[in-house]
């Protein structure tokens, strides 16, 4: 057995008997779903049951995701000048387009960021004059509820037409991603079958359109060696362009964890970024205990900022997120706040190259905004998209 194998038999002696339970009734309804499909169906069809399955998926059942007690943290959770840093960003686009202050966050998660961010904007003198959050999963709603009151609005989809400021931060990773491999000269792509009671990954042939994808990623950054295994972000690049169409005047930012393609796809990453997370522990297999586990992948950061373009946005800014929060002036925040020790060191991850400084990007969309922005100044990195 492997050290990997063997961590994550240690963990399931951990796990509760019902949620247990919940894992093999999700297992089960993908099972049918492969049944009806044939023997087979996508990785990003299964990642969407796995994740967003009414009643049953990661984001729609399974409670307590985030913090100490739960899978992952995000930025927001770790320091609260995280939100106090990006309030200087928004409030300089609130400067700029003179028109009502309206901020829209997907993916709130726990409501961390949309409280501080909230309380720091009022500081600014640029308190916002609507907030709205579209969130998926019903416990973390209920959370962010319980956390902010009337002082947001909840939306199931995003309105038709939108000026102000979109915030995502770490929400692209959670899209559905397919995965292909390199495989005798051909391109095939991952999904998963059932073996007796077990789900397994298998291969078909690709689709046109996963095929003319990686083709057009090899164009880009050179031929894929064999056995080169990676994700392929479609509706991450197709919600992107839906933005174009809402977004009628402002600027999203979109914060993750992700490269411009030349890095993403470099031959050396040859088994691609797609990462599951389970009590803090990350894992590589995504199979295992399907409903209890995140699964994310990295973004492509070159082809949202394609999509984003051609969908009719400006390109406005793209740096790592240490770069970013350090221009939005993160240190002089630090130097003002009476942090002990813990939190001083909390905040200081945000920045760290080894941990989310440097793995996090932000990438600046918009429309009708004219001039640098604040968390741009240095460092931008736009040329490598």
């Amino acid at each position: 057995m492997t050290d990997s194998a063997r961590s994550s038999f240690a963990a399931a002696q951990t796990v509760a008997p019902e949620a247990l339970a919940h894992s093999r009734r999700l297992a089960l309804r993908i099972a049918e779903e492969i049944d009806r499909a044939g023997g087979w169906i996508t990785f990003d069809r299964y990642m969407q049951l796995a994740l967003y399955e009414a009643g049953l998926g990661y984001y729609a059942a399974k409670p307590g995701k985030i913090g100490p007690e739960g899978d992952f943290v995000t930025a927001p959770e770790i320091s609260p000048l995280f939100a106090r840093a990006l309030a200087a960003q928004v409030a300089q686009v609130f400067e700029r387009m003179r028109i009502a202050r309206r901020v829209l966050e997907f993916g709130a998660g726990s409501g961390a960021l949309a409280g501080d961010l909230i309380r720091e904007l009022a500081r600014l003198g640029a308190a916002p004059e609507s907030y709205g959050i579209v969130e998926v999963s019903p416990d973390l709603r209920a959370e962010q509820q319980a956390r902010l009151g009337g002082a947001v609005k909840w939306l199931d989809v995003p309105p038709e037409e939108f000026e102000g400021v979109v915030i995502a931060n770490e929400v692209l990773d959670v899209m559905p991603a397919k995965l292909f491999a390199r495989r005798g000269g051909r391109i095939l792509e991952q999904g998963v079958e059932v073996e007796g009671e077990e789900l397994r990954i298998g291969e078909r042939p690709a689709s046109f359109e996963l095929r003319e994808a990686v083709e057009q990623i090899e164009a880009d950054s050179g031929p894929l060696p064999e056995g080169y295994v990676s994700e392929v972000g479609l509706i991450a690049r197709a919600w992107t362009a839906t933005l174009g169409r809402w977004l009628r005047r402002g600027v999203a930012l979109l914060i993750d964890y992700g490269f411009p393609r030349h890095e993403y796809y470099h031959p050396q990453r040859a088994m691609g970024t797609l990462m599951c997370h389970f009590r803090h522990q990350a894992h590589a297999k995504p199979l295992w205990l399907p409903g209890l586990n995140d699964i994310t992948a990295h973004i492509d950061f070159t082809a949202i900022a394609r999509a984003a373009n051609d969908a009719g946005l400006d390109l406005l800014g793209y740096t790592s997120q240490a770069r970013f929060l350090l221009d939005c002036g993160i240190l002089d925040l630090l130097r003002q706040s009476a942090l002990g020790a813990r939190e001083t060191a909390d905040a200081l991850r945000l920045l760290s190259e080894a941990e989310m400084g440097e793995l996090l990007k932000v990438l600046a969309v918009g429309r009708g905004i004219g001039g640098p922005l604040l968390g741009f100044r240095s460092g931008d990195r736009l040329h490598r998209l």
